[in-house]
């Protein structure tokens, strides 16, 4: 009899550590359609944007940035710490031959310059093009990196609970490559904070083979409500001083 009963335990127990890890292990295509159904919603946003990457092998400083964007792709960026504080730069497609307008903080604030996004002065000290910042490069990059995974078997995808960021609750999914395919992809391990309310990720932490980070974009202060006109992103708006 007691047999029995440690038997029916075991069982029982089995069949709970199962479904735990079946509620930890997340389907990635239905974790993506519902991250690209929320912000698919988005019509524009302001936030504080912290940025961070490694650049030739050396971990460059962390960015303060006062974001503003607007769909499909205008951008207003001023850093607000420093060590650039007081940069600005502004880009709206179609407008300044779709060129980044920018200038530096301190006495380079009154050198403006018209540049290519892609123009060696900034890529310099950048892995990405400035074009590629918002919320939704952040999930387009998750999303092709997870559904090349998918599609040749590779992805391993997991959920690894909540997690306070900036003052909102969210939850931590887990993102790895295999070691040997690295290089097809953006990174070796994804760190993934989503919203719990928004669906929206908030913070992604992408790390290399050897453990090293590699990238680091988070937003704080997200105002998915934020009501941005043409000002927002006009050179002569009175607050900016391009």
């Amino acid at each position: 009899m007691n047999a029995r009963i440690i038997c029916s335990a075991v069982v029982v127990l089995a069949a709970m550590a199962a479904r735990t890890v079946a509620a930890d292990t997340p389907d990635p295509e239905q974790w993506l359609a519902e991250a690209e159904a929320a912000y698919e919603k988005v019509t524009s946003y302001t936030a504080v944007f912290h940025k961070q990457q490694r650049v030739h092998g050396k971990l460059q400083p962390m960015e303060t940035i006062f974001l503003k964007y607007r769909k499909p792709s205008s951008l207003y960026m001023k850093w607000i710490k420093a060590p650039y504080k007081g940069s600005e730069l502004l880009y709206v497609p179609g407008w300044n031959e779709n060129q980044v307008r920018a200038h530096r903080g301190g006495l380079l604030r009154f050198v403006t310059r018209n540049l290519d996004p892609g123009d060696p002065a900034l890529m310099a000290d950048n892995l990405r093009p400035v074009t590629s910042t918002g919320i939704g490069y952040l999930l387009e990059t998750v999303a092709a990196n997870i559904r090349k995974a998918i599609k040749v078997g590779e992805l391993t995808f997991s959920r690894h609970g909540a997690e306070a960021v900036y003052g909102r609750p969210t939850q931590v999914f887990e993102v790895v490559f295999p070691k040997e395919n690295v290089k097809d992809y953006d990174g070796f391990r994804f760190v993934i904070n989503q919203d719990v309310e928004s669906k929206i990720l908030l913070r992604i932490r992408i790390y290399g083979h050897d453990g090293q980070l590699v990238e680091h974009y988070g937003y704080e202060n997200l105002d998915l409500d934020a009501s941005l006109s043409d000002a927002d992103f006009h050179p002569k708006n009175p607050a900016y001083h391009f």
